[in-house]
């Protein structure tokens, strides 16, 4: 059994600005309640004040999942951006990352723009987008039975890149505060920071392919039910965004003491270093 009594899931963003109604924060405690929706401090998140709030928490019983990629892919090509890159851990791509990243709220879209073509997939006039199909193990775990989006497409609603690359410059400042699993073992006490995919929650919650996007309380309930959560409280707006937080959050509860998605098959000290690995891939 793992010490952790709450259970945090954060939907994220890459957009550019300051702050961004993409990001939604839901949180529920041992138990069957239902997650809550944690509000913003000014009407929408920004990406500091989501690194302050896991600061201020990094000393609870707290397992959180945010939905992005923690690294590159680097196993298959030996480098996480080839031609570049002599970064060897995944913790030295994250400095990397935020070091050539001026974006506010530590975004990275002009990390991407400026590597266009090169590494990233930002449209036709980048050459065929079959060029830029690289993943990481975790992404070909199953016969990429989760559909995985490859952290270099940065075109089209269903990239990640964006995001994730936002992502390693909040865990780069992160860095020491809260431990990153599998970067760092599983602590006996305090918070711990995780990635996760938000379908692998709704595919859990019996949601069928193709229709995660949970769009209205009725469908809502359901899936939380599915969890052995109770329903949850009306929300003024029913988006992707509160609804994959909300329901992730209740899957982490109930998937928290399951040792085989700590011990992932495929997961090696070299695949655990330089890319990580989603949290609910086993």
């Amino acid at each position: 059994m793992t010490h952790f009594r709450q259970f945090a899931a954060i939907d994220w963003s890459g957009a550019k600005g300051r702050r961004h109604k993409g990001i939604a924060l839901a949180l529920c405690h041992a138990g069957h309640a239902a997650p809550q929706l944690i509000a913003p401090p000014d009407g929408a998140w920004s990406r500091s004040q989501i690194l302050a709030w896991l600061r201020a928490n990094a000393d609870a019983p707290l397992l959180v999942g945010i939905d992005c990629s923690f690294s590159a892919p680097f196993v298959a090509r030996g480098a996480h951006l080839p031609g570049e890159t002599q970064t060897r851990t995944a913790r030295d791509l994250w400095a990397y990352v935020d070091a050539h990243s001026k974006d506010e709220d530590l975004g990275a879209a002009s990390f991407l723009e400026k590597r266009r073509g090169r590494h990233f997939y930002l449209g036709a006039a980048d050459g065929p987008k079959r060029d830029f199909l690289h993943w990481r193990a975790c992404e070909m775990a199953g016969g990429h039975s989760t559909k995985p989006t490859t952290v270099y497409d940065a075109i089209g609603a269903a990239q990640v890149a964006k995001a994730s690359f936002a992502g390693m410059r909040m865990l780069h400042h992160l860095a020491g505060q809260m431990p990153v699993w599998p970067f760092d073992p599983r602590p006996q006490a305090g918070a711990l920071l995780v990635e996760i995919y938000t379908a692998i929650a709704a595919r859990a919650a019996g949601v069928p392919r193709g229709r995660s996007k949970l769009r209205d309380a009725v469908s809502l309930d359901m899936a939380l039910a599915a969890l052995g959560s109770a329903p949850h409280q009306p929300l003024s707006r029913y988006d992707d965004h509160a609804t994959d937080a909300i329901l992730a959050a209740a899957w982490l509860r109930t998937s928290a003491n399951r040792e085989d998605l700590w011990h992932p098959t495929g997961l090696n000290e070299k695949i655990r270093h330089t890319e990580g690995w989603t949290f609910g891939v086993s």
